[in-house]
């Protein structure tokens, strides 16, 4: 395997533990460790906490390593207002354009129950991803292409916060396969009002933690 491949493969590897929870904010990783626990040497691991730095996940101390940069406490209400806007806005699209709803609203009963099953094994890692591709789905399925960049420009933020809220409260996950239920039902009804309304509880109760 080439070096690239390796600093990629250490790159995916550290930032997935880090946006699925398994290393949290604060926490010092160091290069040699993490290098031993991958089985490579230490320069790709390097290489990758140099990118993870650039996307603000790490800040490099020099000689010891990088620690793991917490969310900001504003980061939820901003999140939380991308989102909300983001959402809407596609689901208001979505209406304009009925034929592709009915075909949408059986896409996302069916990660409805996907997240029944994750939620039975108190899997928050597979949870998180499986609820940010229920409300990515509903924005690329509106077909507007710049929201769709913008929006997964915000995937790696929602993933971390979507962990952080189910690690800290693991009853969570039963209400937000209901929640999520309701948003489906309000985009087959094509109640573009009940949808955002729905959507702001959703994510208010969701990122409660970080909320400020």
């Amino acid at each position: 395997m080439d070096t690239t491949s390796n600093s990629q493969r250490a790159y995916q590897a550290t930032k997935d533990r880090i946006l699925s929870g398994g290393i949290r904010g604060g926490q010092l990783l160091s290069e040699v460790e993490v290098a031993g626990e991958l089985g490579l040497s230490r320069t790709p691991v390097h290489e990758a906490f140099l990118r993870l730095a650039a996307e603000d996940l790490l800040e490099l101390l020099p000689r010891r390593g990088a620690v793991v940069v917490p969310v900001p406490p504003q980061e939820g209400t901003d999140l939380l207002e991308m989102r909300l806007a983001l959402e809407t806005a596609a689901v208001r699209r979505l209406c304009r354009t009925p034929d592709v709803v009915d075909s949408l609203f059986t896409e996302l009963n069916d990660l409805v129950d996907q997240q029944r099953r994750l939620a039975e094994t108190n899997d928050a890692h597979a949870f998180a991803v499986a609820d940010d591709t229920f409300h990515r789905r509903i924005v690329e399925v509106a077909g507007n292409p710049i929201g769709q960049r913008f929006y997964g420009s915000l995937s790696d933020r929602q993933r971390r916060m979507m962990a952080d809220a189910a690690r800290s409260d693991s009853a969570r996950l039963a209400a937000l396969i209901g929640e999520h239920a309701r948003l489906a039902e309000a985009i087959e009804r094509r109640d573009v009002e009940e949808f955002e309304s729905t959507l702001l509880s959703h994510l208010e109760a969701t990122y409660r933690v970080t909320l400020k």
